[in-house]
């Protein structure tokens, strides 16, 4: 008996070491992949999605170097809200998503675990031995691809006894007889992993090790197709109104998707048999072709009904979405060769919209920092991000702009946009410091005594309101409005000091806890920088006046 202990135990160590060296190998070499390809990714949704069908080159693209569908689904959702992307563009993506993420199950196919460890070996040279990054990258992707099946190899081991228990033999037979309960176990399995590569991968090992027959098998396949869709919709619970229509047209893609092969299953069980004879595949590679055949032949079936999916979603989720505009609207590059002075115009427009950004940014951080609300942060981490965007776009054109012969007036102008732009760039970085501050507070559980949320709220209103009339002084070129904005900022300046004082006092009566009062320290300081970023802004109008 202790001997059968000891077998189960070593057993189930196998399966769940395997299945978690497993699910690190895919993070790790998804990790590696992003950073070889770069920063670029985002890009590439945002270029390649002109079309439905581009959409979904790009979210196989995407996957491919992600190694997750939901972070190629998460990508989309971003897109979307920043105005990039409309949602049928970003149906297309998550269509993509589906495809790309069979590769994973085709590299499990390839049976090169023989290899696992000295695939990991060699990753482990290039990140312990190489001073290059690019090359510990690459060692990433090849440490991440070993470890992916050396821990197929200890899920297999582990479940290889399967195959001799009545219990589980019955269960796939019944399974082979109502493929809903395959669907059904399929999905449920994927949502336990959150990880629907995971949950194919282990699939494919029942099938090699005889434990399960494709008839039992490919029923399990589709709802792990489900469960996938589980994972976006758990992240988009709380989330914006594209988020939550996103998760929702994955969900109906791979319900329609699984509803339409269930009707035909006997055809489909028999043709990859004949595929799997015909070809001569190991049941791996079986498995990892019938879910590219499914997920293609998923895609070419709904991709005509895309606007339809969008309409559905829409009805279903209605609401109107709060949309940042990311795109640069008013540098037309056609003006810098035919008139400098309108040029100069329409970058001093979209300054202003980059300024006016950072006004509502401040308002959502404030927001997020007295109601500690997640979507408040989310927005303005957005704004944070179409500010980095707009300030990219606007130096560029006035680089532009400056190669060709300014009049003084014109050379003026140019000279305070440039200096506007990178303060108000500068606003949005001290933004971000007290969100990331405030979500330090939230998961630290720092709690501020009543007098410090006061304190700040009413800093924060003065703040927001200086930066608004720094805004209004530039648009209308107003030397009375640059002016008060001098007068407020030294009363932020006082202010702040004044609240470091109070502040100080509360902690010596142990008011507030002394981890608190370094969080409102470094907020008050951030909100006083913003100050100063103010006054640039309208002591260049009275320079310019």
């Amino acid at each position: 008996m202790r001997l059968l202990d000891v077998a189960l135990r070593d057993l189930l160590f196998m399966f769940f070491g395997g299945l978690a060296i497993f699910l690190f190998g895919i993070k790790y070499m998804g990790d590696g992949l992003q950073k070889t390809a770069g920063d670029r990714l985002r890009d590439v949704l945002d270029k390649f999605t002109s079309n439905p069908i581009m959409g979904v080159i790009a979210g196989i693209i995407v996957t491919i170097l992600l190694q997750t569908s939901t972070g190629t689904t998460v990508l989309a959702i971003g897109l979307v809200n920043a105005g990039f992307m409309t949602l049928r563009q970003s149906i297309g993506v998550i269509m993509g998503a589906n495809i790309g993420t069979t590769v994973t199950a085709f590299i499990i196919g390839l049976k090169i675990s023989d290899y696992a460890l000295p695939i990991i070996a060699i990753g482990t040279f290039l990140i312990f031995f190489l001073k290059n990054k690019k090359a510990n990258n690459i060692g990433q992707v090849f440490f991440g691809f070993g470890a992916l099946f050396y821990g197929l190899n200890l899920m297999g081991q582990g479940l290889y006894p399967l195959r001799e228990l009545d219990v589980f033999a019955e269960l796939t037979v019944t399974m082979s007889e109502n493929p809903l309960l395959g669907v059904l176990i399929g999905t449920i399995f994927t949502v336990a992993v959150q990880s629907s590569s995971a949950a194919i991968g282990l699939l494919q090992q029942l099938y090699a090790q005889g434990a399960m027959e494709l008839s039992a098998a490919l029923p399990v396949l589709f709802g792990d197709n489900i469960g996938t869709t589980i994972t976006a919709v758990l992240a988009a619970l709380g989330a914006s109104l594209a988020a939550k229509r996103a998760a929702l047209t994955h969900v109906i893609f791979n319900l329609v998707g699984t509803i339409i092969v269930l009707i035909v299953i006997n055809p489909y069980i028999a043709m990859m048999q004949y595929i799997q004879a015909a070809w001569q595949l190991n049941p791996e590679m079986t498995i990892a072709v019938a879910h590219g055949i499914f997920n293609v032949s998923n895609v070419i079936i709904q991709l005509p009904f895309v606007a339809v999916l969008a309409l559905i979603v829409t009805k279903l989720i209605p609401g109107k979405e709060n949309v940042i505009e990311y795109k640069a609207q008013h540098l037309d590059p056609v003006l810098i060769q035919q008139s400098s002075s309108i040029a100069l115009g329409q970058a001093k427009k979209e300054t202003l919209r980059m300024a006016e950004l950072s006004e509502q940014g401040l308002a959502e951080a404030s927001q997020f920092v007295q109601t500690k609300q997640k979507r408040h942060a989310e927005l303005a981490y957005q704004f944070e991000d179409a500010i980095n965007n707009l300030d990219r776009k606007i130096t560029d054109y006035l680089v532009k702009i400056s190669a060709n012969s300014l009049s003084d007036h014109d050379s003026a102008i140019h000279s305070t946009l440039m200096g506007t732009v990178r303060d108000v760039e500068r606003i949005g970085d001290h933004m971000e410091n007290i969100i990331e501050l405030a979500e330090y507070q939230v998961a630290n559980k720092v709690k501020m005594s009543p007098d410090a949320m006061n304190d700040l709220d009413e800093m924060f209103n003065l703040t927001i309101e200086t930066v608004g009339q720094a805004i209004k002084s530039l648009e209308n070129d107003d030397i009375g409005e640059a002016r008060a904005v001098v007068l407020k900022e030294e009363k932020i300046d006082k202010m702040e000091r004044q609240l470091r004082k109070e502040h100080i006092i509360r902690l010596n009566e142990g008011r507030c806890e002394p981890s608190a009062g370094i969080i409102f320290a470094d907020m008050i300081s951030n909100l006083e920088r913003i100050g100063d970023h103010a006054v640039n802004i309208a002591e260049a109008v009275i320079g310019e006046e």
